[in-house]
């Protein structure tokens, strides 16, 4: 019997999902079985990038964004009870999953819920640092607090000064094991003839992402 992983990306822009699909097409090279669970335009893109995978539907954070930069934070404060709740139902669905299948491990990209203590549990992120203003301080310590909870964090970035995520993915001293596995993309390299100058790939929760492509069109 072939192993089966539970890969779930959050459901917070299409880059959580993106990053996923070299690491279920690795799983699937070293002959695991990948189960998908996501939830939204997340699994949408997923069950379309691998429709012969079985899939799962999670609890949604229904997170937005506010259009003005300056209440920012004070939306994700207001909207803190109700991710806290989709936690919990995530924990609650993890259990129900592990009951009704063999499951021998788990990748959670950035959520929260999706752990438990019977097999092995990854979390990845490459925000190892939540950098939020004066706040970051406390943001950092409250990530670090749901990364402990699994038996392993992975970085999708290098270490080393030439890296990607900076700050956000490198600290000095952590109570959590951290592995870093090398930078994430679907694409490979391909020679080709210069058509555009500039290539712009967004995603993320409305309504700041339409409002940054507008800009950017400005521009």
């Amino acid at each position: 019997m072939k192993k089966k992983i539970l890969v779930a990306p959050l459901n917070w822009g299409l880059g959580h999902a993106t990053r996923c699909i070299p690491l279920i097409n690795a799983l699937i090279a070293e002959d695991f079985v990948p189960v998908i669970a996501s939830d939204g335009a997340a699994l949408t893109l997923l069950r379309k990038e691998f429709p012969d995978l079985s899939t799962l539907e999670l609890p949604s954070y229904n997170i937005t964004y506010t259009k003005n930069g300056k209440l920012f934070k004070l939306k994700l404060l207001k909207d803190l009870p109700k991710l806290l709740k989709a936690i919990k139902a995530e924990k609650k669905a993890i259990a129900s999953i592990l009951e009704h299948n063999t499951i021998s491990g788990i990748i959670s990209d950035n959520r929260f819920g999706v752990y438990n203590a019977k097999i092995p549990s990854v979390y990845l992120t490459h925000q190892l640092n939540v950098l939020s203003g004066n706040t970051s301080f406390i943001t950092s310590k409250v990530h670090q607090k749901f990364i402990k909870k699994f038996t392993e964090c992975w970085v999708p970035d290098v270490l080393g000064k030439s890296n990607l995520s900076g700050d956000l993915g490198h600290i000095k001293n952590t109570s959590f094991k951290v592995k870093y596995i090398g930078n994430l993309s679907r694409f490979q390299p391909k020679q080709m003839e210069t058509k555009y100058n500039i290539m712009v790939l967004l995603s993320g929760p409305e309504p700041q992402r339409t409002l940054l492509e507008e800009k950017l069109f400005n521009e």
